[in-house]
């Protein structure tokens, strides 16, 4: 199938589809014309690895997981190494989200500080 089929059909667009090659998460033969042609496995692999974004994986988190991509990633216990990568990525998410309020919690005390009644 060709690009537009496969994002249509897995719900993406062509560029996050062209990101995932790019990522070397999936690939596409050429055809004579030039154009991607993609098996009907890609679909499947595709599904999955927007589901494991969508859980909070960056690409760079899902490229491990290339093995197990190609099954039902979500109706199948999550292997070892897919609980590390998650809880690898929740580490770093707990962290941005510690120092996000932290400066969201300074901005308040500026805010608070700054707003003095006049004299008037």
């Amino acid at each position: 199938m060709r690009i537009g089929e496969l994002a249509e059909l897995t719900g993406t667009t062509t560029r996050a589809l062209r990101h995932y090659e790019q990522a070397g998460l999936i690939s596409a033969e050429r055809a004579p014309n030039g154009y991607r042609e993609y098996g009907e496995a890609a679909a499947v692999r595709v599904r999955n690895i927007r589901a494991l974004v969508e859980a909070g994986l960056t690409l760079d988190d899902v490229r491990p997981l290339l093995g197990c991509l190609d099954g039902d990633v979500l109706a199948s216990p999550p292997s070892p190494r897919m609980l590390a990568i998650a809880r690898e990525r929740l580490a770093v998410l707990e962290h941005r989200i510690a120092a996000q309020t932290d400066v969201r919690d300074r901005l308040v005390a500026a805010l608070h500080a700054a707003d003095v009644p006049s004299d008037g």
